[in-house]
């Protein structure tokens, strides 16, 4: 009985690492007597998503793949569609990704080039998410069945529909990896109203007031630019002395700032509308468009340094002036429109890069807070200070000060220009503004506008600076604190906080930054002399720690030939919390010392494709079906499984020489006292056992 109920709990760990949180189903549709549209349904559970097709930083998730098999049966029509995909700030990665959660469809068109039945096959994988793991299913089979018409050699291939999907007569077959893949239908064309499908979800509370605060204090610098700070004064005297009480001032200005609020907010979403909060995320992501913002920030940049003024013109202006002389709402009205021209040539540049990223989240209410902070931000003192005038005397008079906003704002754009840059060169992996490039430009950039701050030079608009006032002071502190902290990532610091800002780790010149190398960074914590027989397969990683890669057998043989256990790391390339232990976890220096000197740690990359040698092919059992293992990531994902019943990445395991669990393995944990905890129970716990 005891061994029956063993056997049970075996069985039961095998399958409850196998479960799957995609179903998928598949079907073809006929366009044409020759044209089909191939679709891939996926049904994702509740907490679960699986990524874009268009992932575009190699440091981010595996994108969801199809692969189709050539054939001269068939031609692809165009590429793969997909729904609009949900992007947002991931916290496991720390980027940007594009998701999918619930229903979502994937949609290949394709001509037949052959009349009668033809069969297209393919491979399809997709990387599952929840906020706290991510699993690699196996990659699974497809397979299409379609008889084709007899004149499909002089069918006109007609254009694939890249927003809607028709909705078509279909009994759904859900096919769940667990089990076997079942069979595809072919479904004939049916009269149906084509419907969008969108399966994107509003940011949350938090990222709408993240958008607000990045217009606010957007707002709060054009508030101190020399085209608006000197207005302030005369508009409120403007409306406490033209008005017959002091109710009726604040009245008056409170609805001046109100005006100037719907101004902006009527902007923001009047552009979005036109051009589309979807079209403008699209275009967020757009190499060419990327590369147009950023020579147009160059030009916002020379401006406010001080090359030339955008201003709007003049005739128009004085128009808008003169009917500001009027009475009643229509007068404000006009005195808000006016100062919103007049200080064009300073908030033009904010709003334009405040309105690309707030349209990035490709919904309008990222437009309406993002214009709605900015408006608040500066329309906030005319209603205060018409409400209480005394605090005029408080301001500081306008002046060379003011100069200096623009000139600070004008190396600010410069810096925040490069990431666009940046963004193009990433999506098409050009490899000319690497980690290492970005941040000394960076550094040159902050170092300038510090030597500016405390007087070094000045621009042209300038005027002689007698002494660093206080406020400047605490400003190019600020500035020089940044430049310093930027200089170790030349040589592979991390640099936490402009992360996300910053080309990935991965994106560099060297593994280790600016002249690094694996032998310079081993750490000095380790006092291993290698085994020469087994060096070339030891490698030292980006934290100086020693490590093999993807080679079990070699490295259990090196842990027995000098008696340490061994650590196996199953870990990703696109698996975030493998990453945030890596950098985080690893490099405390007892950790460290001990991964060094304690243990052989071998790290097995479940999602690694590059192919297996032809000799080391198996054939196995695995979710319901008979597979061939041909790369490496599905061999280590195989071994996962059957080995220790677990599907999650990072998982940690420590073993003696007979390939036997010291203790508990030990999945993802930011905790570094637990870990270490972990590794010394082993490590004596394994020593214990030698004796």
């Amino acid at each position: 009985m005891k061994k029956l109920f063993l056997l049970f709990l075996f069985v039961s760990s095998l399958l409850s690492a196998q479960v799957v949180h995609v179903q998928w189903s598949m079907e073809s549709k006929k366009i044409t007597d020759c044209e089909y549209d191939l679709i891939f349904k996926a049904k994702i559970d509740k907490h679960w998503h699986i990524f874009s097709i268009h992932q575009t930083d190699p440091a981010g998730p595996n994108a969801t793949a199809f692969n189709f098999k050539a054939s001269s049966d068939y031609e692809k029509i165009g590429k793969m569609t997909e729904p609009k995909p949900h992007k947002e700030f991931d916290n496991q990665f720390e980027m940007d990704v594009l998701s999918h959660e619930g229903n979502v469809s994937f949609v290949q068109r394709v001509k037949i080039l052959k009349s009668g039945k033809i069969t297209i096959k393919g491979k399809y994988e997709a990387q599952q998410c929840d906020s706290a793991q991510c699993i690699f299913p196996p990659t699974e089979d497809f397979k299409f069945e379609i008889d084709a018409a007899p004149v499909c050699l002089q069918t006109v291939t007609t254009e694939t529909n890249t927003t809607a999907l028709a909705t078509v007569q279909i009994i759904d077959t859900l096919i769940t990896a667990n089990p076997t893949l079942a069979n595809t239908k072919t479904t004939a064309a049916v009269d149906a109203k084509v419907t969008a499908v969108d399966d994107t979800k509003e940011p949350g509370a938090g990222g709408w007031f993240s958008i607000f605060l990045a217009g606010f204090i957007g707002g709060f610098a054009a508030l101190l630019t020399p085209c608006v700070f000197p207005m302030i004064p005369m508009n409120v005297s403007f409306f406490t002395k033209r008005s017959k009480s002091k109710a009726e001032g604040i009245k008056n200005a409170l609805i001046y700032a109100s005006f100037i609020i719907l101004l902006y907010v009527g902007l923001g979403l009047g552009v979005t509308m036109i051009f589309g909060a979807g079209a403008l995320h699209t275009l967020s992501t757009n190499v060419w468009f990327n590369l147009s913002f950023f020579v147009l920030l160059l030009v916002f940049a020379a401006s406010f340094l001080g090359a030339f003024e955008i201003v709007l013109p003049s005739s128009f202006v004085n128009k808008m002036d003169s009917k500001a002389d009027k009475g009643g709402l229509i007068g404000i009205f006009f005195m808000a429109f006016t100062l919103a021209l007049v200080s064009f040539s300073c908030t033009g540049p904010i709003i334009g890069t405040l309105l690309v990223e707030a349209a990035s989240t490709g919904k309008l209410g990222g437009p309406f807070w993002g214009m709605f902070g900015f408006a608040l931000a500066l329309s906030l003192p005319f209603g205060l200070f018409a409400a209480f005038p005394g605090w005029l005397n408080s301001l500081p008079s306008s002046g060379g000060w003011l100069n200096s906003v623009k000139v600070v704002l004008g190396f600010l754009e410069l810096a925040l220009a490069l990431k666009f840059a940046s963004n193009a060169d990433l999506v098409v992996q050009a490899g000319y503004l690497t980690r290492e490039v970005f941040i000394s430009l960076w550094i040159v950039i902050f170092l300038l506008q510090g030597l500016y701050l405390i007087g070094v030079f000045k621009t042209s608009h300038d005027s002689d600076l007698k002494h660093v006032s206080v406020t400047r002071l605490v400003f190019a502190i600020a500035t020089f604190f940044v430049v310093i902290y930027l200089i170790p990532g030349l040589w592979g610091a991390p640099l936490k906080l402009f992360s996300g800002i910053l080309p990935p780790l991965e994106y560099s010149e060297s593994p280790h930054g600016f002249g690094g190398s694996n032998t310079q960074h081993s750490n000095s914590s380790n006092t291993t002399t290698f085994d020469p027989d087994y060096a070339a397969f030891i490698e030292t990683n980006k934290n100086g720690i020693v490590h093999f890669k993807n080679n079990y057998d070699t490295a259990l043989a090196y842990a027995k030939k000098v008696g340490k256990p061994l650590l196996v790391d199953f870990t990703g390339h696109a698996c975030a919390n493998c990453r945030k232990t890596e950098d985080y976890v690893w490099p405390d220096l007892e950790i460290t010392k001990l991964l060094n000197n304690e243990v052989v740690l071998v790290s097995l990359y479940v999602d690694d494709k590059r192919a297996l040698d032809p000799k080391d092919y198996i054939t196995v059992e695995w979710y319901g079906k008979q597979r061939e293992i041909t790369d490496i990531g599905d061999k280590f994902k195989y071994m996962e499984e059957k080995m220790y019943g677990q599907s999650t990445q990072p998982l940690y395991v420590l073993l003696n020489h007979n390939e036997e669990k010291i203790i508990p393995v030990r999945g993802y944990n930011p905790s570094i006292p637990e870990y270490t905890t972990w590794l010394r129970e082993g490590i004596t716990k394994f020593k214990m056992e030698k004796k």
